[in-house]
């Protein structure tokens, strides 16, 4: 119908007209955002989740940005250890020429003094942005919580919405040169174990070995084995007289013969001749062992059977060994030639004397430490050092340790911190493999420091470790600075001159370390030092290589990170466009149809307004 007072036609093309034009701006929105969801009204869970993840990559950008911060700096200290590396190969090619005969050391000291203030500006200058990884300032150089050197690696959110910035460390430990409070690469390290409670003797003030074997008697560096009570002979040993050098025994008068009859194994009351009480003697009671006795002669015969080529005259202490031998072997005794004694004796070097022997036994008559000569004669011809008497030898394993107190310390990321190997063996029977670390020693006295403090708290430790496999081992702290291992006198019965006590192959697990700071190293005040010092040199150069070693893999990881940053930020970027893009092709269609449809709506509006005016002339 047609009506004055509504124009249908037009009311519906202008509806049409807005919702046209209401389309044609969102469109023209997304055309012009290249966007199809610019605001939380368009798609709320799109909205969110690509505002959420365009702020993710801002972070992960500077994520990026503190990775290429960090590998300047590791670039920094790369160059630098490299440096001081070349360096030290020069400085121990001084040290080396130093070793030659008639070289003036002052002047070389002076050239190494040159050296060692360039490695300190070396150290000094590999500084970025006011960051040096060689000269640190760390109160506990060891404690990796606290000489971790930390840069951004990744920015991670959870399913939950949780975020987290994940970090990567190089620890300066691995690549401080100088530390202020001691510890860097070219300083001593003060986790030294040193004679670990007096379990062995260091043979350097200056660097430890990787083994170092146990005390031995008298203190001096040794076989690893401490013989009993100190003795440098074994138990069951008789020294004879020396030989009489020049005075040849001479069998071939007609009669010429030395008798003697030999003891062996003989067990009495008081070897020592104490006169205390039996329990404070502290040997076994009775009954006691007599002994095995056997007469023995020697003549022309005899000499001739071991060695027809003497002619029957002995000149040297060797060969009248070697005939003593050829008659007591078989009765369970022998004796040995050019012995290792003093001279003088009790404080003299240690030399081969070439005019003593020693009789011993083989332990095969009884469990004794007894040898005797008894009713030594002889005829036309002297003894050639044999003499009566008698040594009932020392019976019992005895070794002193002088106490020291040490810490078991913490070692970079092992939560038991340093671990110490080493072997045991009593008596000789075959050794046993023991170990203890920071985590043992703490839990064993209550603490939390790793620190044997006592020599009480020595002789547990050893207790602890050793007790279960060596009943027969006794262990105690008789003083506040030694620690007594002995083996119990049951045992030494049955072991007679075989009794021995033994630490060996020692393992620490930081060993070798530098026990000296670089800085302080001086040739001409010290000249007999030069073999440690090249030691040293050598030590220091590998821990400064390694610690190169952990910067190349820290960078390569850095490089690794960064590209990995760089196409994740991408990925996001792509997976954001999915979600919240619009498509431009389809876009600019729709546009251009929205276009054509607001043409058409105007012109429909404009026929319908047509009509009215039609109408209206009507009433002209």
């Amino acid at each position: 119908m047609t009506s004055i007072h509504t124009n249908a036609g037009a009311i519906a093309a202008l509806q049409t007209l807005r919702s046209i034009d209401s389309d044609m701006t969102a469109t023209q929105g997304r055309v012009s955002s290249g966007l199809r969801v610019q605001t939380a009204a368009d798609n709320a869970a799109y909205w969110s989740i690509g505002t959420t993840m365009r702020s993710d990559n801002r972070a992960m950008s500077a994520v990026a940005d503190a990775l290429g911060f960090a590998a300047a700096k590791v670039d920094t200290a790369y160059t630098g250890l490299n440096a001081v590396v070349d360096i030290l190969g020069d400085f121990k090619a001084k040290l080396v020429a130093a070793k030659e005969p008639g070289v003036d050391k002052q002047k070389i000291q002076k050239e190494l003094s040159e050296y060692k203030q360039q490695v300190w500006s070396v150290a000094q200058s590999a500084s970025f942005n006011g960051q040096n990884w060689l000269v640190t300032d760390i109160a506990n150089i060891y404690d990796y919580d606290l000489n971790a050197a930390t840069s951004a690696a990744s920015f991670t959110r959870n399913a939950s919405g949780g975020v987290s910035v994940k970090t990567m460390n190089v620890h300066l430990s691995d690549v401080s040169l100088f530390n202020s409070t001691g510890g860097g690469l070219l300083q001593a390290d003060a986790r030294d174990l040193e004679t670990l409670g007096g379990m062995r003797n260091l043979t350097t003030s200056i660097n430890p070995p990787t083994t170092i074997d146990s005390t031995p008697y008298d203190g001096n560096q040794g076989s690893g084995w401490m013989y009993p009570s100190g003795s440098i002979g074994v138990a069951g040993s008789f020294r004879l007289n020396d030989f009489p050098v020049g005075s040849s025994l001479d069998f071939n008068t007609p009669g010429a013969q030395i008798s003697f009859d030999i003891i062996l194994d003989k067990e009495d009351t008081n070897p020592h001749g104490y006169t205390g009480t039996q329990a404070d003697l502290n040997e076994l009671p009775g009954p006691y062992y007599p002994g095995y006795s056997k007469t023995i002669t020697i003549d022309k015969a005899v000499i001739d059977a071991y060695d027809a080529a003497l002619g029957g005259v002995i000149t040297t202490n060797t060969q009248f060994a070697g005939v003593l031998n050829s008659v007591l072997n078989a009765e369970g005794a022998y004796v040995s030639a050019n012995s290792i004694v003093q001279d003088p004796p009790g404080s003299g070097p240690w030399v081969h004397d070439k005019k003593t022997m020693i009789i011993s036994t083989n332990q095969i008559h009884g469990d004794g430490s007894y040898v005797e000569i008894a009713n030594l004669t002889s005829v036309a011809v002297g003894t050639g050092g044999l003499t009566n008497g008698f040594d009932y030898g020392t019976r019992g394993s005895g070794m002193e340790l002088n106490f020291q107190q040490f810490i078991v310390h913490q070692d970079g990321d092992n939560e038991d911190g340093v671990d110490i190997h080493f072997s045991f063996s009593l008596n000789g029977a075959p050794p046993k493999s023991y170990s203890f670390d920071r985590t043992y020693v703490n839990t064993l006295f209550g603490k939390d420091s790793g620190k044997v403090e006592t020599s009480a708290e020595m002789a547990t430790l050893l207790n602890s470790l050793l007790a279960p496999d060596w009943p027969g081992l006794i262990i105690a702290a008789n003083s506040a600075t030694t620690v007594m291992m002995k083996s119990d006198h049951a045992l030494d019965r049955t072991w007679g001159s075989g009794t021995r006590i033994a630490f060996d192959q020692i393992r620490v697990s930081i060993e070798p370390i530098p026990t000296i700071n670089f800085l302080e190293i001086d040739i001409a005040q010290n000249p007999a030092k030069l073999d440690s010092y090249i030691d040293y040199i050598d030590i220091v150069s590998e821990r400064i290589i390694d610690g190169a070693t952990a910067l190349g893999a820290f960078q390569s990881r850095i490089d690794m990170q960064s590209d990995f940053a760089a196409e994740l930020m991408s990925i996001i970027d792509k997976g954001i466009g999915r979600l919240v893009d619009a498509d431009m092709n389809e876009e600019s269609t729709r546009l251009k149809a929205l276009q054509t449809q607001e043409q058409l709506g105007i012109q429909a509006l404009q026929i319908a307004n047509s009509n009215s005016e039609n109408i209206m002339a009507l009433f002209r």
